[in-house]
This record gives structure tokens, sequence and C-alpha cells, in this order.
């Protein structure tokens, strides 16, 4: 939903996702963000300054330099992290999930574009709100230093994944990552939702979308993995760990 801006509308209900009348405090995300760091009293004080934004899939949060005035942390769906280069190719730097923290980074403004892959929802915070809240709760900014902010750590995985790399090491390392990322969210399963595009993945990967699709293909035949709807089941993992770590 847009607002007459061509930004997303933010709704004013509070901090809610899936949740009771006790708001931010029965949050289904709260023990895996940084507000887990909070206190009752805290919590209450940081649903004081938040909305909540929906977006439908392949709407953009907020765009590669505009200003960025506010932070968001993601309690439902996955956004593409991506930027424009001066050729006009798309880079993706990234996904960010659920629990995940936006706009982190002290860069005045976005080096991003984040847009939805899927129906999203997020609580938003002002920029200068958050700012004067975390400085009075020393334990919401160690939490926050120990994350890095979802953009460091994009930026660090994508430094790892466009190193000497093979493209069949590259696309072993992306799989066994989100596995983990998922794990820590937990979900902790066999079956991967990939809610990103293998155009997504090859432009994260600096591959092409055949190769990624030909690497698919042979580690499903090699009964490493199997590709089912929406995603994969990791059939042998170990061979994939060892694989990514080789």
């Amino acid at each position: 939903m847009l607002s007459p801006t061509g930004h997303p509308a933010a709704h004013d209900d509070g901090c809610h996702h899936g949740r009771s009348t006790g708001g931010c405090v029965d949050c289904k995300v709260r023990l895996i963000s940084v507000c887990a760091a909070l206190t009752i009293d805290e919590l209450d004080g940081l649903e004081a300054i938040s909305q909540v934004v929906e977006l439908a899939p392949r709407q953009a949060l907020f765009a590669q330099g505009e200003e960025a005035g506010a932070v968001y942390n993601i309690t439902e769906g996955t956004l593409r992290l991506f930027r424009l280069l001066p050729d006009g190719r798309r880079h993706v730097m990234g996904f960010a999930l659920i629990g995940d923290f936006l706009g982190l980074a002290l860069a005045e403004r976005f080096t991003v574009t984040a847009e939805a892959l899927s129906p999203v929802r997020v609580c938003r915070f002002e920029r200068a709100a958050f700012k004067a809240l975390v400085a009075e709760r020393p334990s919401l900014l160690e939490r926050l230093h120990e994350r890095a902010g979802c953009e460091l750590r994009l930026a660090q995985d994508q430094m790892t994944l466009l190193s000497r790399r093979t493209a069949e090491e590259k696309v072993a390392i992306f799989l066994v990552g989100l596995r983990e990322r998922y794990a820590r969210l937990g979900q902790a399963s066999v079956t991967l939702e990939l809610p990103m595009g293998r155009q997504d993945i090859a432009d994260h990967l600096g591959l092409t979308i055949e190769t990624v699709s030909r690497i698919i293909t042979r580690l499903d035949r090699e009964r490493m993995i199997l590709v089912v709807p929406g995603g994969v089941r990791l059939i042998d993992p170990a061979r994939l760990e060892r694989l990514a770590a080789s």
C-alpha cells in the first residue's frame, strides 16, 4: 500500500504482527531480534514510536539514494537488497529475513534498495526517535553492536561469495548460509524456502541464471538436494557443507 508520495504507507497502529493485545511483548519475532534485549517497560517505549508498514511483492520499502530517515525491523516476509550500478546492471547484495534490522548504518542515505519478494510487514521507527531511545538504553545499544546491522553482515557475506570460489561452491555457500539463517529463526528444516528467484540468486552470486540453474540441476542429480515447489530439500547436507567449505 503506497502513500501519495509513492512510499509505503505506514499504519500507525502500534507494532503488531500476529500478536495479542500485548503488542510488542507478544511479538513473534521479539526473541530473535534486537528487541530481545529490552525489558517489558522498554518494549512499551519502543512500541510507542513504532509504525507498521505492509508491502506487496515487488514494492520497495526504501530506495537507493533516498534519505535514511528511519530504521526497520522485519516481522514478516523477505526483502531483496540491491544496488543499481552506473552501467545499469543490478547487483543483489543479499536478502533480509524476519528479525533483521535495516537502516542501522550511519550513512545519511540508503546505499541499497529494499524490495519485497513476498508479502512483507515491518516495524518502522523514525531514526531520530530510535536514536534517542537507544541512547537511554545501553542494553539495546549493546545488542545492536552485537548484530552489527543487517547491511554489514550482507556486505561481509558478499565479499566471501565473490572471492576465489567456483560457481558450484558459491551456490553451496548460499544454500548452507540460508539454512543457518533459517535455523537461527527457529525454522530448522531440511527444506529451504527460496522466496527469491534464480535470477536473484545469480545476481547475488555474480553468476548467470543459466549457470545457477545448471548447478542446481547438478546438485539435484547428485542427490545433495531435491528441487521442490518453492525451494529445495537438503538430501545430503553434510556433502553440501563440505562443498561449501572446500
